[in-house]
């Protein structure tokens, strides 16, 4: 078989013709990798820092303040402030507004003079050990160091090279074996019901406009609204048995406890699964072919699933980045999941995530049949 070179060199050209006039398709192919490749390296990191901690002190010696000092100057803690009881705490991390408790208890000095070995007790919230396990391990050489400092002079005889002056117990709440299948299956709810609300509704108006079906909706008496309910309502329907499916294989094939309320946690789906969906239809509205649809689809999913939290700590990640994250549905959802089927969390304690979800339907939504157009044009 002969090749032409100039039959090829001539088709090659009319690609590249074609590709410059579709300037929309041209720009996602450079410009999409490249937001994200800046995107995801100046924002992922496995090694969180400055994690929210709060402070239960019993014991108000030179030795505890100093602890909380060297707790501060760390850059895995940041002491957010001081509470009153361990119910306090306790409260906080199920909200999920700390990561960390540190409890000195009242004999803390007292013992350490007698070389008793005193302890220091951190809870950690567990539900996700990537974020813990960093800082759990450098507690111990702040308090070490610490020590180390105040015990001299006349208190030198306390100092024991093969005995730590003082310990460290760590409790491990939601999650104290530290399994990762606790921690990725409640947000791989999100993640599938991302990937399927947002893929198929982008799909659809587009594919609507090239099969030629879309004059036969034109043409018929509804309202932008009625188009938008039509196309999701069954498709809400599937969201619901894929969430179930996965649901029901975390709890017998993974044996991860649904401790919260399995109520709540169907309206949190039902939300979630309309943010998705109405997120699809604004793209399908915006694209002009289905292959534009699947990139603009894909540039909204792959931030979900890096910048939620489901992936990566979220509060490992700078400041913009959190920001970012905190534009999507999923970082919400991730935690309400997270805190239903984990921490047993209740709606006063998670009221926050599902008036954000609330907020991004409503919006989206809006847009969505803002964007619908009634015409081919």
């Amino acid at each position: 078989m002969i090749l032409s070179f100039a039959k090829i060199l001539a088709i090659l050209k009319k690609e590249f013709i074609q590709l410059k006039r579709d300037r929309a398709t041209a720009a996602m192919v450079i410009f999409i990798p490249l937001i994200q490749l800046l995107l995801f390296g100046y924002a992922i990191n496995n090694d969180p820092k400055h994690l929210n901690t709060v402070v239960l002190s019993e014991d108000n010696s030179i030795f505890s303040r100093n602890f909380v000092v060297g707790l501060k100057n760390s850059e895995y803690f940041h002491v957010a402030g001081e509470i009153k009881s361990d119910a306090e705490g306790r409260k906080l991390l199920q909200k999920g507004d700390v990561q960390f408790v540190v409890t000195i208890p009242g004999n803390f000095s007292r013992d350490l003079i007698r070389r008793r070995v005193p302890s220091v007790l951190i809870e950690a919230d567990a539900a996700d050990p990537v974020t813990a396990a960093g800082a759990v391990g450098a507690a111990r050489e702040i308090l070490t160091s610490a020590l180390a400092r105040d015990l001299s002079g006349v208190l030198s005889f306390l100092r024991n090279d093969n005995l730590l002056p003082a310990n460290v117990i760590i409790h491990k709440l939601y999650n104290p074996e530290g399994f990762t299948n606790y921690n990725v299956i409640p947000g791989l709810i999100g993640a599938l019901l991302t990937l399927m609300g947002i893929m198929v509704t982008a799909l659809s108006l587009t594919r609507e406009r090239e099969r030629g079906t879309m004059e036969n909706m034109l043409a018929m008496p509804v309202k932008p609204m009625e188009v938008m309910l039509g196309k999701i309502i069954p498709h809400i329907i599937i969201g619901y048995i894929q969430a179930a499916i996965i649901v029901a294989a975390a709890k017998f094939l993974f044996t991860i406890p649904l401790a919260g309320s399995s109520f709540l946690l169907a309206i949190a789906m039902m939300m979630f699964i309309i943010c998705n969906l109405a997120l699809g239809l604004a793209v399908s509205t915006i694209a002009k072919n289905q292959m534009q649809s699947l990139q603009i689809a894909m540039f909204i999913f792959l931030p979900s699933l890096m910048l939620s939290g489901f992936m990566f700590p979220f509060y490992g990640m700078p400041s913009w980045a959190q920001m970012i994250g905190s534009c999507f549905p999923m970082t919400y959802f991730v935690r309400i999941t997270r805190g239903i089927m984990l921490k047993g969390s209740n709606f006063s304690e998670m009221w926050q995530n599902f008036w954000a979800l609330l907020l991004f339907m409503c919006i989206v939504t809006g847009i969505a049949a803002k964007l619908y157009k009634k015409t081919l044009d």
